[in-house]
């Protein structure tokens, strides 16, 4: 060798490898840890199938409620397990004239949340419109719904709505049976809709 050149020593031979040793090691701990919560991901994915659809229709007719008129109150009342209101369907349900609609949320003996709505014609039938039923969930236990009284009656949450105006906000809860280890937020949404003026 000549004189200034100089190669590595053992010992920072050694001290490179432990380095590169443990980067290895903290790579293959982050794969594996995203891979571990990408299991995690798609499993609570899995056991929430359904909920964000539910969310966002129940989200979407609590929206659209009818207000009601100067000389026609709105038709809602509620309960705490219960919900019966008129609303407009999604736009996938018709033509604008054929999607008011008066539903019903409830849940059965079965467990089931059950959404049953009936066409709410302008005018008074001939003869009674068809009952349909969409079963949204299986596993219930039970609803918990809950009204928000504008500010100007007060505020509030209350457990019962039978009032001749809409409420501010409408909070559902879906408990479902034991055992079941699905969960989900409470559903808040506001009734959006105008009354129209006289």
């Amino acid at each position: 060798m000549r004189r200034g050149e100089r190669g590595f020593t053992l010992l920072e031979v050694m001290v490179a490898l432990v380095v590169i040793g443990l980067l290895v090691a903290g790579l293959a701990e982050g794969v594996r840890f995203g891979l571990r919560a990408w299991d995690l991901q798609n499993r609570m994915l899995g056991r929430n199938d359904g909920l964000d659809a539910v969310d966002r229709v129940l989200s979407g007719l609590i929206t659209e409620m009818q207000p009601g008129a100067v000389m026609q109150p709105p038709r809602i009342s509620g309960s705490a397990d219960r919900l019966a209101f008129v609303t407009e369907l999604p736009l996938a349900a018709g033509p604008a004239e054929l999607r008011t609609a008066a539903v019903v949320l409830t849940t059965d003996a079965s467990h089931r949340l059950l959404l049953d709505w009936t066409p709410d014609p302008h005018a008074t039938p001939l003869e009674p419109s068809a009952t349909h039923r969409v079963v949204l969930l299986s596993g219930v236990a039970r609803l918990e719904i809950s009204y928000w009284l504008p500010a100007d009656h007060g505020g509030g949450w209350i457990r019962e709505w039978h009032r001749p105006y809409l409420p501010a906000l409408v909070r559902i809860r879906i408990l479902f049976q034991a055992g079941d280890r699905r969960v989900w937020p409470d559903i808040v949404a506001a009734p959006i809709r105008e009354r129209p003026e006289a």
